[in-house]
């Protein structure tokens, strides 16, 4: 991770690590959010999955 002089103040899911990050950050291709919260943004594999379900389901219609 690098230190960015102006960090953006979201929560991040890394996908690699499965951690949740804030502040300094890993690179931008292994994260989802940013979320507003660190609780939200470990939930960000569930979040995925269920915008993913919609999305499906709002195809199939």
């Amino acid at each position: 991770m690098s230190k960015d002089p102006n960090p953006d103040q979201g929560w991040y899911y890394n996908t690699r690590t499965h951690q949740v990050e804030h502040l300094e950050r890993s690179r931008s291709v292994d994260l989802l959010g940013p979320y507003p919260d660190e609780a939200t943004a470990r939930r960000a594999l569930e979040i995925a999955r269920e915008r993913t379900r919609r999305a499906d389901a709002e195809e199939d219609d």
